[in-house]
């Protein structure tokens, strides 16, 4: 038998392997977050986020 389990919680990409914490006043999760804007929307900091991110351990 299946595993009953709650609702998918959306996983921050600012803070990958992190879950979405709501840290921003109004926001309901990272499609709707300005900061997960600002830094998705800039070639620089996404590169930056790209780069930090692949050199984390797993």
């Amino acid at each position: 038998m299946a595993e009953r389990r709650g609702p998918a919680q959306a996983k921050c990409p600012i803070r990958p392997g992190d879950p979405c914490s709501l840290c921003v006043p109004g926001a309901s999760g990272p499609q709707d977050c300005p900061l997960v804007y600002l830094v998705m929307s800039d070639p620089a900091l996404r590169a930056e986020l790209h780069a930090w991110s692949s050199k984390r351990p797993r």
